[in-house]
Order: structure tokens, then C-alpha cells, then sequence
């Protein structure tokens, strides 16, 4: 099927076949056969690299440039890299004009939980996160009204536990506005009840543009699924090393993955060291580059570990570094000049990074209340899918690595010839129900229980249980709701103003209520309200991810609370169970505690045993919920207010109350800030009249213009040749 016999508006046509798209993959053709371009709802089932995203694209642009009924489309993505990724690809629609003369635009969403964001509706495609378009639903966003198209990428992750909830409730509210909905997935087990849920037509397929070949290495060679064999040159005692360097010889690149952040980072260096001798002069130039923007992307160790990794073609990738180092890395293999990416299992979730050869080395990951288990089937074909660069490779290769012969064969039995599991909805938990009934109830889309269980009777969680048996569950978080002051049950249901609050500021209504009452202690008690009694209030909450204890965690926390013990709104007994929870979100408060009293992150990423992208997901949390607490205490008149609004500033930037106006100023971080107040440049009108030489000492030439400039007192600064910076200077 030829893109020019598509029903689509002559610019989309041509600008596909500009862009090299003349021809539809099978399964493309098989989705327009169903009804993708009739304004059909579509389930596209279909392996990684096989298009499903211009199946997206074409029922948008379709609805985007309709006439008779100009269309919004929103596109739903599990995370914020997979938003970036898909912002940059639909902003060169920019080049197809609609009638008014005006290229198809785009705008992204990931951020801020309590804002309406009406200014998203100016443009025809809205990229954004599920907890936003969650947040955009109960915020009230006027342009949600004039959606026609909402594609939800990833779909599968309905069978998540944390994300899960959020997408399907999202879900079954934009079912309510009628649009056309374009569900893309990996292969999975029961797309069929997927589809039913959507009342969508099925798209399964399992073609790729590139070949598939799916095996378990083991001895010296890698054992295929029709039990065909490909010898493996020993090139390291290391069976991963010797796989990665076997694909640099043919050309090709490599993703491993690994069960840990320690282990991928061990596993990149010795990585590195062994395949430099690889990699090509002109290659290792482009390197060193990227290797120095790592180097100046940070002061913490893991960065300086990075550099040195990249600088001989390989890198590691997790969730502790800092998202402007990951974007370094994915653009420099994308680019083809990193030649090997060891990384954790969150790199497969939708980022698209494909490579000649993919290794699972760890397929077993940490789980809190079960040790080292097995990932799931699914995760494995997600890892699978990398493999193989559209128009790059001649075939894709995904090769489990085990160590003994039992441990090949079972490999082979559950991973490799084994079909993904069912996904299952995780909507039937009182934690997973609780914020949701009540933005359920705030957004007037449920007026009384009935409506309410009509309502949950939409979900993806009633096609595959009976709705009633979340009667129970639903019944106990109505009377928690009511006895918080949340919700009025009489004659139907109503939120209160405190309950619009808290589904706006898109809080778990046990932790508003955590907070809420915490605070009333703080005035009653007389407790001493310090920053670290505000974080920890925090830190107590369900919406704070608390980090775990290490055996010499136990003693200089018990310490710390002993010392600061009327700073604390409640502790608990230490011979009871909470006490360990209790010392967990002690510790998650002393990180942003550090932060905010700019301790270095080398020193915080050491101490807590953490990495710098840690911190800043922590900040980030941490801000919500302190912004939160500030607007929850003005509305119930408590005086620990102010302070919570205060430290909101603190918490933002990672700095002390004097150094809030510098660090405003984009480009200057909070090492920056502090150098500039030692040095006796304490705000913006003394920065503007300081000698520009004297800045340029102090946070060097580069950074000094860039600020000078945006503050509007250009002034020339010969940088020095010959004099060594100090990698403060990029702080």
C-alpha cells in the first residue's frame, strides 16, 4: 500500500514522501484496512520499529487538517524523555500548512500538577505525561473539550502498579469526550481485552522491517530458537564483553542491559577498557568531545566515571545520573559514535535507542519484598525490540547471557520461546483508588454512587472483573473522604473546598490529610518547626518515595533524631515496626535537608548512597509536596505556612534564603550563587555594575558573558588561553 493512495490531505502526503515514506509496512496497511483513516478506534499490537508511531501521526494530521471539524490531538506518554523524544519528532509538522495558513504545531506537558495550562490550547498536538493529562482533567483545562484524537503510547503499562492506575483512569474520562483513540502497544497476551475496553479494532502483528533473531548465549556460542548456532570469538572472559565486541567488529552497536545501577556501571568501564582499541581515530576525537561535556555537566564522581567510559566508546545509563547527562548519551549513540550503552531495565520503556545487538546480562532485578526475581516476559520483549537499526542493520540479535547449560535451556523456555504475559488492571487497590475517586467526584464526572460505579464500570478494570467487587473498596475511601472533610455525602456526592484543593494539587488525599494534621500538631504540641520538621512532614507521606536503610544508616539517624526530637510532629517507639519507617523518612528529609543548606552533591551523593539524578527527582517531589503544604496551610489558616512557602523557594533551587535572587538568573546553579555572594556580589543591580573581568574570574568567561548578556550589560571577556578550569567553574 502506497502513501499517496491514502485519503489524507495532499500536504501530509507529500510531506511524507519528502522524508523518504512512500510505501506502508504491512502491519501500517492491516490498520488502515481497519478503519484508521474512518475515524475507527485502533489497538496496534505490533513489535518494536514497526511503525506503530506513524499510525499515530496519520490519524492526527487527518483530524488536525479536517475542514469541516478542526481536531486537537493528545498524545499520552508513559515518561518525560519519551515526551522530548516525541515533542522534537511532531515539531517538524510545522512544514504541513492548514487552511489558515498556519504548520501543524505542537506543545509538550510534564510538568507543574496545579496549573491549568490553557495556554496548551493553542497548539493542534499536546504531548504529555498521564499524571499530567490527569492533572489538566482535574485542573479544568478548557481546550480538553476539543480533543479528536488521543493516541496513549505504551498502553501496556496499564499492568503497572504505580503508573498504571493514573493512565487508565485518564483513559476512561477522554472516553467520555468521544475521540478517536489510537492505542499503541508492544505485543502482549490480551490485546484483545484491550481492544474490547476502547471498543477499538484489533491491529496484531508480529513483522518487523528487520529480522528478529532471538537466542541465549552460553560456552562460545549463542543458541537461536530454531536451535540454530553462531560461534562467538573469545574476546574477554567476560561473555558480554566478547558479545559487544564481536558486534563493533561487524560495524554494529550494542545495549546491554543489567540488573543494577553498580553492576551496569562496572560493566561499562571494564567495557571501555576493552573495546577502545575498536574504535576508530576520528571516532575517539567526537568522543573526547562528548566525554568533556559530561565533565562539565557535574562535580560528582559518577560523572568523572562516565567521561572516562565514554572516552573509550561505551557508557552506562540509569535513573542517578542527571537527565542532560542521559541526553548526552542517547544523542551520542544515536549519532553511532558511542558504540555500547550498559544500562537498567528503565531504559527499555519506550526510548528509541535501537541497536545491532542487544545483551541481557541481568535478567533478574531487586524487588524489596521478594530479593533478586526474574523479570517478566514482557520486559524481555521490550528489551528484545531494540534490536536492530531501521536502514542500519542487516538483521537484529537479542542474546540472554547464561552461565551454565540448565540455565541456557531454561532461558531459552521462559524467555525467548515463551509469549508475553497478560496485562492486568492494578486499579482495584484502595491506594490506587483513593485519589482518583475523589477527582473522580471534584470533576463532576460522578454525582452520587451510582454514577460513581457507572463510572468505574468505563475502566479497563471492569472488562476484566466485575465492577461491584470494588464496591467495598469504594465505600470504605467515601467514608475516609467524608470523615477528612473532603467529600459531603448527602443526597449524592460533593467535594468540598478543601477537596477541590487536594485533587487539584493532585495530592493522594492521605497525604493532604498526613499534612493537614501534622500541622495542626506543629500549633497544638508547641513543637519546634524547623525545615527539617516541614521535610520530614513530607517525607512521611505516600506521594514521597522513601529511600532505603543501609546497615550504617541505623546509628546516626537514631542520633540525629535523638538531637532534634521536638523537631519531629510524632516518633515512634523504637522497639516498634514503624520506627524503621519512621528512620527511612528521616533519612529521605536529611537529603533535601543537605540540599538546601547547599552541601555539595559529591558529598550528598556519597553520604546517602545515591545518585545526582536521585536528587533531583527527590527535589522535584519534594517541591510538590512542600508547594502543597504552603497552599494546604493558607487554606486552614495554620501558621507553619509561611515557613512551608519559604522553604518552597529553598527546596527549588537547593540554596539559603540570601542566595535566592542570584540563583534565579538562568545559568547561574547554586555553586555559582555562592561564589558570587562570598565574593561580595549579593543580587542583581550589584552583578550588573561589577566589573565584568572580576566575574569572569569568579565563575569563568563563558558562563559570565551568557549572564551578562541576559541581564543586559554585555560586555567583551577575553577568555585566557593556557589557564586550567576547574570543573566548579561549570557548576
Amino acid at each position: 500500500m502506497k502513501i499517496k493512495d491514502l485519503h489524507l490531505p495532499d500536504a501530509v502526503i507529500q510531506f511524507y514522501q519528502d522524508s523518504g515514506i512512500t510505501q506502508l509496512y504491512p502491519p501500517q496497511a492491516e490498520a488502515i484496512k481497519a478503519g484508521l483513516l474512518e475515524n475507527k478506534n485502533i489497538v496496534a499490537a505490533i513489535p518494536t520499529a514497526s511503525g506503530k508511531t506513524l499510525l499515530a501521526e496519520f490519524a492526527m494530521l487527518k483530524s488536525i487538517l479536517d475542514e469541516n471539524k478542526r481536531g486537537k490531538a493528545l498524545y499520552i506518554v508513559p515518561l518525560r524523555a519519551l515526551a522530548s523524544e516525541k515533542y522534537d519528532r511532531f515539531r517538524t509538522f510545522e512544514n504541513i500548512k492548514k487552511s489558515n495558513g498556519r504548520g501543524v504545531s505542537t506543545g509538550i506537558a510534564t510538568g507543574d500538577f496545579d496549573s491549568r495550562d490553557d495556554w496548551l490550547g493553542q497548539f493542534d498536538i499536546i504531548v504529555a505525561t498521564s499524571e499530567k493529562v490527569d492533572s489538566l482533567l482535574r485542573n479544568g483545562s478548557r481546550w480538553m473539550e476539543e480533543i479528536t484524537v488521543v493516541v496513549p503510547d505504551e498502553i501496556h503499562l496499564i499492568d503497572s502498579p504505580g503508573r498504571g492506575p493514573t493512565l487508565e483512569i485518564v483513559l476512561a474520562k477522554l472516553m467520555q469526550l468521544k475521540p478517536q483513540i489510537i492505542a499503541l502497544s508492544a505485543t502482549i497476551g490480551n490485546a484483545n481485552e484491550i481492544a474490547k475496553w476502547l471498543d477499538a479494532e484489533l491491529v496484531v502483528s508480529d513483522w518487523r522491517p528487520i529480522i528478529l533473531k532471538e537466542g541465549v548465549f552460553f560456552g562460545n556460542a549463542i543458541t537461536f530458537a530454531d536451535r540454530g548456532q553462531r560461534q562467538i570469538k573469545e574476546f574477554h572472559k567476560d561473555s558480554a564483553i566478547s558479545l559487544a565486541a564481536d558486534t563493533l567488529v561487524e560495524g554494529g552497536q550494542c545495549l546491554v542491559f543489567e540488573s543494577s545501577r553498580k553492576n551496569s556501571e562496572g560493566l561499562a568501564a571494564r567495557m571501555g577498557t576493552s573495546i577502545s582499541p575498536l574504535v576508530a581515530h576520528d571516532t575517539k576525537e567526537k568522543l573526547r568531545v562528548i566525554a568533556q561535556e559530561i565533565h562539565e555537566s557535574s562535580e560528582v564522581e559518577t560523572a568523572r566515571k562516565l567521561a572516562l567510559c565514554v572516552e573509550n566508546g561505551s557508557a552506562f545509563h540509569h535513573a542517578g545520573l542527571i537527565s542532560e547527562q542521559r541526553k548526552l548519551i542517547e544523542d551520542g549513540f544515536r549519532a553511532g559514535t558511542i558504540k555500547v550503552i550498559v544500562a537498567t531495565p528503565t531504559l527499555a520503556a519506550g526510548l528509541n535507542l535501537p541497536a545491532r545487538r542487544v545483551i541481557i546480562k541481568g535478567y533478574r532485578r531487586y524487588d524489596v519484598n521478594f530479593g533478586q526475581t526474574p523479570i517478566p516476559v514482557l520486559e524481555y520483549k521490550q528489551m528484545a525490540g531494540r534490536a536492530g537499526r531501521p536502514q542500519l542493520d542487516p538483521y537484529g540479535e537479542a542474546v540472554l547471557v547464561a552461565k551454565t547449560y540448565d540455565e541456557s535451556e531454561e532461558l531459552m523456555n521462559q524467555y525467548v520461546l515463551a509469549d508475553a504475559e497478560k496485562i492486568w488492571s492494578k486499579l482495584g487497590s484502595e491506594n490506587a483508588l483513593r485519589t482518583h475517586i475523589l477527582s473522580t467526584i471534584v470533576t463532576g464526572f460522578a454525582r452520587n454512587m451510582d454514577e460513581l460505579l457507572e463510572f468505574m464500570g468505563s475502566t479497563f478494570y471492569s472488562t476484566q472483573q466485575e465492577p461491584w467487587s470494588l464496591k467495598v473498596v469504594i465505600d470504605k475511601i467515601i467514608e475516609f473522604l467524608v470523615d477528612k472533610k473532603m467529600i459531603v455525602d448527602k443526597d449524592g456526592l460533593f467535594a468540598t473546598h478543601l477537596g477541590e484543593l487536594v485533587s487539584r494539587l493532585y495530592l493522594d488525599p492521605l497525604s493532604a490529610s498526613m499534612i493537614l494534621e501534622g500541622m495542626e500538631r506543629i500549633e497544638e504540641k508547641g513543637i519546634q518547626c524547623t525545615d527539617l520538621t516541614l521535610l520530614h512532614l513530607a517525607c512521611r507521606t505516600p506521594d514521597m518515595r522513601q529511600l532505603y536503610l543501609r546497615s550504617n544508616d541505623y546509628e546516626w539517624l537514631s542520633d540525629l533524631v535523638m538531637e532534634h526530637h521536638a523537631e519531629f510532629v510524632n516518633i515512634p517507639a523504637q522497639f516498634k515496626v514503624d520506627y524503621e519507617w519512621f528512620l527511612s523518612e528521616v533519612k529521605t528529609a536529611c537529603v533535601m535537608l543537605d540540599w538546601i543548606n547547599e552541601k555539595k552533591e559529591e558529598d550528598i551523593v556519597k553520604k546517602f548512597g545515591i545518585g545526582e539524578g536521585d536528587i533531583r527527582a527527590l527535589s522535584e517531589t519534594t517541591l510538590w509536596l512542600v508547594h502543597s503544604m504552603a497552599e494546604l496551610g493558607v487554606h486552614q489558616k495554620r501558621s507553619s505556612a509561611q515557613r512551608a512557602h519559604e522553604l518552597e523557594k529553598r527546596v527549588e533551587y537547593g540554596a539559603s534564603p540570601e542566595l535566592l535572587e542570584l540563583i534565579q538568573i538562568r545559568g547561574i546553579g547554586r555553586v555559582r550563587a555562592r561564589k558570587l555572594f562570598d565574593a561580595g556580589i549579593r543580587d542583581m543591580q550589584r552583578l550588573r555594575v561589577s566589573d565584568p573581568q572580576v566575574i569572569s574570574k569568579i565563575i569563568g568567561p563563558k558562563v559570565a558573558m551568557k549572564i551578562l548578556k541576559q541581564i543586559g550589560t554585555s560586555v567583551p571577556i577575553e577568555e585566557r588561553t593556557g589557564e586550567q578550569r576547574k570543573l566548579g567553574d561549570f557548576s
